[in-house]
Formats: C-alpha cells, structure tokens, sequence
C-alpha cells in the first residue's frame, strides 16, 4: 500500500489558498461531498458527473494539491478519502472575521428595518 498526503507543513495562511480555491469550485465540493459519506474510488467518484473520467481526475489532483483529499493506492485501485484538516483551518479562519462582520450585519439589517418601515407604500398601477 502507497499513501500519498499532499499537505505540506507550511503556515496557515499559506495553505489556505489552495484549500478556498479548491472550495471554489461546485464539482469539486460534490466529489467532497460524496468523500464525506466515505472513502471511494475515482471511478466512482466520476459516475456521476457528466464528465470524463480525466477531467474528475484533475478535479480530484486539485483536491489533493489542497490537502482536501487522500489517496490511497492497493495495487491497480486508488481509493480516495476526505481530509477534513484544511477544512477545519478554512473554517477557523473565516470565524475570526465573524467579530467584524456581525455588528456591520447587524446594523445594515436594522437601516434596511427602519427604511421599510418609513418607506410609503405605493399604489399599484392598473394593467390595460
């Protein structure tokens, strides 16, 4: 058995491109999706995907390149694994901005309350 893990030790800040860019991208976050479930083969990973097979592939490698994704190899057969690691980091870091953004929300929700409140209602027009 061969194990491939493509994370390298590097600051967080440094693996966290690859990790979002990885994220970025709707094909990708269903193959991760369905790796949640369990660890499967690229061949089954690519059944459902209109896509050929090398085109899940490259998907796949820029899973790896992230760190998202394990590949495991038994011979001919490479099964594939969520690492859930880069995950945790994308999400930690995103909670540090939550301190920034949740007053700014907060305020925006009460102007928009606020105006609606104000705002004079319309009448309709007739359709001819």
């Amino acid at each position: 058995m061969v194990e491939r893990s493509p994370a390298r030790e590097e600051p967080a800040d440094d693996r966290l491109g690859p990790v979002f860019a990885a994220l970025a991208d709707p094909t990708r976050r269903r193959i991760l999706g369905r790796l949640r479930d369990g660890a499967a083969t690229v061949s089954a990973l690519a059944d459902p995907f209109p896509m050929s097979f090398a085109a899940v592939s490259k998907h796949v490698r820029v899973l790896e390149r992230a760190g998202l994704v394990r590949r495991e190899v038994h011979g001919r057969e490479h099964r594939l694994s969520l690492e859930a690691a880069p995950l945790r980091e994308a999400a930690a870091w995103t909670l540090g901005y939550r301190d920034f953004w949740e007053p700014r929300l907060d305020a925006l929700d009460a102007l928009l309350r606020r105006e609606k409140r104000r705002e004079p209602r319309r009448p309709r027009r007739r359709r001819r």
